[in-house]
């Protein structure tokens, strides 16, 4: 995985990296390449081993999760609008928009939360929801929820495992990939759904 390798960005970048990258693949357009769920459930394990303390990551990286998504939905509230005024492109048609809000109003709660465990997804949901309209009071319960849910689940998983497993090092390639894999899951069915339904 080269520089998107969890245990290198940890090593290199240390505490302060995990806690930026956590930031921008909720908050900024660009970071939805970021290996969130594993750098997190790494950064558990490192903290299981005394590298890192568990209490500093869970604070800062919920904190970082929540900034995130509303740095996200204000960017889409504000900017995201405009990409479909021009009623270009495949994407950015009008009807979408539409559709956006229209689905925000019924779905845009569970959404929020359901995106933090879904890569790629967790990037764009925020930035949906404010081009979508939905209201700020609505989504910042949900974005807080779902941060913390999302934190929490992942970097105590790394932190128990790591704990209760001897030599934690070995297995944390193989554990990090099924974690991604899992991820994605949810995408890949909804994927089936669609075809099947067609």
């Amino acid at each position: 995985m080269g520089i998107l390798d969890p245990i290198v960005i940890i090593k290199t970048l240390g505490v302060i990296g995990v806690i930026f990258i956590v930031f921008a693949e909720t908050g900024l357009f660009f970071g939805f390449f970021f290996p969130g769920d594993s750098l997190l459930f790494t950064a558990g394990i490192f903290a299981s081993q005394g590298i890192f303390s568990i209490e500093v990551l869970l604070i800062c990286c919920i904190i970082a999760a929540i900034l995130g998504d509303s740095v996200g939905y204000w960017s889409g509230k504000k900017y995201g609008r405009q990409l479909f005024d021009r009623d270009a492109g495949f994407f950015f048609k009008k009807k979408r928009l539409y559709d956006a809000e229209i689905f925000y109003a019924k779905h845009g709660k569970s959404t929020i939360i359901m995106a933090r465990f879904i890569p790629v997804i967790r990037t764009f949901a925020p930035i949906v929801a404010g081009i979508g309209q939905m209201k700020y009071k609505s989504f910042i319960s949900y974005n807080v929820f779902g941060g913390i849910l999302w934190v929490s689940c992942m970097l105590l998983l790394g932190y128990f495992l790591g704990s209760a497993i001897p030599n934690p090092d070995k297995y944390i390639i193989p554990i990090a990939f099924l974690i991604i894999v899992i991820s994605f899951m949810p995408i890949v069915f909804r994927i089936i759904r669609l075809k099947f339904k067609k």
